[in-house]
């Protein structure tokens, strides 16, 4: 049987099959969405329908999906938790989107997603890309200080490496890890390994590889044994490859999100499996609005 939860940390128990929030914003992740009122019924459904761990950023938007969620949700069901991510910058629909980890603008950026999820701590709070331009000791101590300061209750990193990682670790407890990961994208599979040895949660990102499924025969030939769709296989596959990930595909349609969510559902044979586990990856392929994306 495949565990159906995961402890962050530890202490902080959630369904392994999430929901991302970032495409809850307007188009290219920018503004506000087309239709308000269906971005916010989307967040509540996945909520109704089980979900209790809900991925964001302050980039997305910017600031437009942390608000929409506290919007849906506040005051919070008390098992819902809230995951968002600082260190990128995007001053404006289309611009270029930056890195920045220096201690005053996560300082602010921290305070901006408290502020606008109506938190008085964040559950899960990640770095959303580690800053070449600053010396890493001084954005893992702001995270540490944070941490201790009762800002946030548990850290993550999002896009790193096991040298990172280890790094980070010497500052704080790295409970989660959030690199681009599918079923036909696998260069982050030491990273997987590494987390799942040392108890930490491994969240994919483009875990649908954006959605371009389409062309595998495999998946295709699975999904006909079961009659579901190539992505649901591809989303169940994840669930059964390793009990330390947890799934956050995100949508601003309802059906589509019943989709996702149903594919924890989906039983892969032992056969299906290993068709799955022997299939020729894609060299990784990053879009050109990469750290827009997770």
């Amino acid at each position: 049987m495949t565990a159906t939860t995961y402890s962050i940390g530890g202490d902080l128990t959630v369904n392994r099959m999430g929901f991302g929030a970032m495409r809850i914003t307007g188009a290219n992740v920018s503004g506000w969405p087309a239709n308000r009122d269906q971005a916010l019924a989307v967040v509540r459904r996945a909520v109704e329908l089980g979900v209790n761990f809900i991925d964001t950023a302050d980039q997305y938007g910017p600031f437009v999906s942390e608000e929409l969620i506290a919007e849906a949700l506040h005051p919070y069901p008390a098992d819902v938790v809230v995951a968002t991510k600082g260190g990128l910058v995007r001053y404006g629909s289309g611009s270029a989107i930056k890195r920045d980890g220096t201690p005053q603008h996560l300082h602010d950026a921290l305070d901006g997603s408290l502020r606008r999820l109506r938190r008085d701590r964040i559950d899960l709070y990640q770095l959303h890309r580690i800053d070449p331009d600053v010396p890493a000791e001084a954005t893992f101590s702001f995270l540490r200080n944070a941490q201790d300061a009762g800002k946030v209750r548990h850290l993550g990193l999002s896009e790193v490496t096991v040298d990172e990682i280890e790094q980070a670790r010497q500052f704080f407890t790295v409970t989660t890890v959030q690199n681009r990961y599918s079923v036909t994208e696998r260069a982050a599979e030491p990273v997987l390994d590494y987390c799942r040895k040392h108890g930490i949660a491994f969240i994919p990102w483009y875990p649908l590889g954006g959605g371009d499924l389409g062309y595998s025969v495999t998946l295709a030939r699975i999904a006909d044994r079961h009659h579901v769709g190539s992505r649901q296989v591809a989303l169940a596959w994840l669930l059964q490859h390793a009990e330390n990930i947890l799934l956050i595909p995100g949508t601003s349609d309802a059906a589509h999100l019943e989709q996702n969510l149903a594919a924890a559902e989906i039983s892969l044979t032992p056969g299906d499996i290993a068709e799955l586990d022997n299939l020729t990856p894609n060299p990784q392929q990053t879009p050109a609005s990469e750290e827009g994306t997770a």
